[in-house]
C-alpha cells in the first residue's frame, strides 16, 4: 500500500503542478521572438534553459536505462552553443523530446518490478530513487529560472 502511494507521489512530483509549475505552463504563451533573449549577458535565455533541462533529463534517463550511455562533457555538453534564432521546429522538437524522456522516467517509477531504492545494476552506488529525485529537483529549479527570465524580459502575464 505505501509503495503505491510512494510511486504515485513521485509521478505527481514529476508531472503535476503542486509546489511548482510544469515546464508546459512555464513556456505557455511565450512569444517566439523572446525565446532567445537574455535579460543580461550573465543570464541564460529561455531557449538555453529549455535545452539544458532537456539534455540533463535525457542524460539521467539514459544513465538509468542504458549501461553503455556516455554522458555529455561537463559543463559544455549540457548547454546550447551560440545565440541564434530558434525555429519553431527546433523548439517543438526540444519540448517533444523532453516529454518523451519524462514519460520514460514515469514508466520506470510505475514499474513495480523495480525496487526504486535499489542500486541501478550497472552503477556503483546510485539508486533509481536518487536519479528520480535529481530530475525533480533539477527540472523545478530551472523551470523557476525560466519564469524569472520571462518576467525580466516582460513576457510573463501574472
Amino acid at each position: 500500500m505505501y509503495e503505491k502511494v510512494f510511486r504515485k507521489s513521485l509521478i505527481s512530483a514529476l508531472t503535476k503542478e503542486q509546489a511548482h509549475l510544469s515546464l508546459k505552463s512555464a513556456l505557455e504563451n511565450l512569444k517566439p521572438e523572446n525565446r532567445n533573449i537574455k535579460p543580461s549577458p550573465d543570464l541564460h535565455s529561455v531557449w538555453q534553459l529549455l535545452e539544458h533541462i532537456r539534455i540533463a533529463q535525457e542524460d539521467i534517463v539514459q544513465y538509468i536505462i542504458n549501461p553503455d550511455w556516455k554522458s555529455p562533457e561537463w559543463p559544455e555538453g549540457y548547454w546550447t552553443k551560440g545565440n541564434y534564432k530558434i525555429s519553431d521546429e527546433e523548439w517543438n522538437k526540444s519540448i517533444s523530446k523532453f516529454d518523451e524522456d519524462l514519460q520514460k522516467l514515469v514508466d520506470i517509477v510505475k514499474d513495480e518490478n523495480i525496487d526504486l531504492t535499489s542500486v541501478i545494476p550497472h552503477t556503483k552506488n546510485h539508486t533509481y530513487l536518487r536519479e528520480i529525485l535529481i530530475v525533480i529537483d533539477h527540472n523545478s529549479h530551472h523551470i523557476g529560472q525560466i519564469i524569472a527570465i520571462r518576467k525580466m524580459i516582460g513576457d510573463w502575464a501574472s
